[in-house]
Parts: C-alpha cells; sequence; structure tokens
C-alpha cells in the first residue's frame, strides 16, 4: 500500500481544532464572568466530561449504538477481514463491533489508533457483499490511520457543552426570582452558548465533509479497489430508503460518523455532515481511472 498522508486533511483538523479551543475559551471565560460565584461547579463540570469523553468516547459511541463487542469466535470472517486490512494499512488491529439494527451503516471510533473500535451493523453484513464490505471497513480504518476520529469526538464534545447551556442554562439561576437580575446573565450567558453552538456546528460539518472524501481516498488506497468502495455507497445510499423510519432515528444521533447519515431530505442534506454519494462515487470512479492508466 503507498499510503500519503493527506495533509489538506490535516491543515483542516488543526485549523479547526484552533478555532474551536479559541472560541470555547472565550465561551468558559465569558461564563465565569457571568457567573464568578460558580467558577468551581463550572471547572469541575467541564473537567469531568472532558476526561470522560476522552476516555471513554468508544464505550459511548457503541452504547448509543446498542453495539456490543465481538470475539471471533462470534464472528470469524468480520475478525479475518478486518485483521487483514489492518495489517494492509499498517494499523493495530481495533477492536471489532457489531450492532444490531436494519440501518446498513459502519463507524470508527476512539481516541487513537491503538484504542480504536469498528462497528458495523447487522444490516450491513445483510446488505453487502465481501468485496464491498472490504470498502466499507477501508473506509473506516483510513478515519483511524487519518486520527481525524479523535479531532471529530473532541469538536463534538465542545459543540455538546455549548448545547448543554443552551438547554439547561436557566438552572444557573438558581431558582432566583427574576426581579434580583439574576436573570439578565442567565439568559446573556445561554445568548452566547447558542452562538458558539452554532458556529461549532458549521465548523465541525465542513471539516467532517472533507474528512469523508479523505476517508473515501485511504480506504481505496487500503483494498487497491476504489469500485468496491463506490459500489458499497451506492448500495448502502439505496438500502436506506427500505429501512423504517423509527430505526433511522433511532441511529440518527451517530450521523456524523457513519459512512452515509441515516437522513435524506433536502433539509438533511443541506445541513449534512457528509458530502453528497453522487460527488463521492464520482471521485472514486476517477481514481479508479488514474489506477488503470498507470
Amino acid at each position: 500500500m503507498k499510503w500519503k498522508a493527506d495533509w489538506g486533511l490535516r491543515a483542516r483538523m488543526g485549523f479547526t481544532m484552533f478555532l474551536l479551543f479559541a472560541l470555547y475559551i472565550v465561551f468558559v471565560g465569558g461564563l465565569v464572568v457571568i457567573f464568578p460565584e460558580r467558577i468551581l461547579p463550572i471547572a469541575l463540570v467541564f473537567g469531568i466530561f472532558s476526561l470522560g469523553q476522552f476516555f471513554y468516547s468508544d464505550k459511548l459511541a457503541l452504547w448509543s449504538m446498542g453495539a456490543h463487542e465481538v470475539s471471533e469466535d462470534e464472528y470469524p470472517d468480520l475478525h479475518a477481514t478486518i485483521s487483514r486490512l489492518s495489517q494492509q494499512a499498517d494499523l493495530p488491529k481495533p477492536k471489532v463491533a457489531v450492532a444490531d439494527t436494519r440501518v446498513p451503516n459502519a463507524f470508527a471510533t476512539g481516541r487513537s489508533q491503538k484504542n480504536s473500535a469498528v462497528c458495523v451493523t447487522t444490516g450491513l453484513l445483510q446488505t453487502l457483499n465481501q468485496e464491498e464490505l472490504e470498502g466499507v471497513l477501508a473506509h473506516e480504518l483510513a478515519h483511524v490511520k487519518n486520527r481525524d476520529v479523535m479531532v471529530m469526538t473532541i469538536a463534538s464534545f465542545l459543540s455538546t457543552i455549548a448545547f448543554m447551556v443552551v438547554r439547561w442554562g436557566w438552572l444557573f439561576s438558581g431558582g432566583r426570582d427574576s426581579r434580583d437580575g439574576n436573570q439578565v446573565p442567565v439568559f446573556v450567558a445561554i445568548l452566547a452558548s447558542l452562538v458558539v453552538w452554532i458556529i461549532s456546528y458549521f465548523l465541525i460539518r465542513a471539516l467532517s465533509r472533507y474528512r469523508e472524501f479523505a476517508a473515501d481516498r485511504g480506504g481505496a488506497t487500503i483494498t487497491g479497489k476504489p469500485s468496491a468502495l463506490a459500489s458499497a455507497l451506492l448500495t448502502i445510499d439505496g438500502g436506506m430508503d427500505r429501512v423504517p423510519q423509527e430505526d433511522l432515528r433511532e441511529t440518527s444521533e451517530m450521523n456524523a460518523f457513519f459512512i452515509i447519515p441515516a437522513k435524506a431530505g433536502f433539509v438533511s442534506k443541506l445541513f449534512s455532515t457528509h458530502p453528497s454519494t453522487e460527488a463521492r462515487v464520482e471521485r472514486l470512479r476517477d481514481m479508479e481511472r488514474e489506477m488503470e492508466s498507470y
């Protein structure tokens, strides 16, 4: 495998993280100024959430999907495929997990290359042939190799904190009457958090769309078969139409990490974390033609 570092992705990840951290330093500083008497609780909450998200991000992601780690005895073929692809990608073998859902999808999670997991759904295993499955698994391993899973995990956590303040900020009022003026700083904090959340939302989506293109290229490089991943993307995208809406809603929280988001419609596409399937397939076909010309 002739792996090339994606400097475009690295630059975008670095720039996005710089902007997000700068944004949240201002955000936390603002909360401290608005609620000076609550510095310790604010710091404690942020610290606990940060450590929990960093060290248990893989377990939290699997838990949110109802997925569980599986052994080689349970899924020997899946383990064998991931072992082989991991060797080709020069990666430690990640943990292997399966989620029992009809939604055909997959995702990678974890804080580093040594602490990662690749999860597939039972719907995906039933939908794809072996070559297509290898393309999808290689795509997820490319996310791990590019280290963008960790960046997305941190970025999503920071966005979640801002959203929590927007949703539960009224609790900072301590239940006192609005005539004592306490409601004014609470309103300011919620408004500031909303602005931070909106900015984070678009920064994360801008990075997420590029990282999917990068993982497509990386996955195709690992297998040497861009057409296999292109076929898998088309199969998964088409299979979404046959999945009950309740199943799609149950898994929608993981859309940013899925290979294809479990949503449809104009509004969802406009704010999607992923580029269109058509654009991804076209790039893979261009890559296939380049390989054939050598």
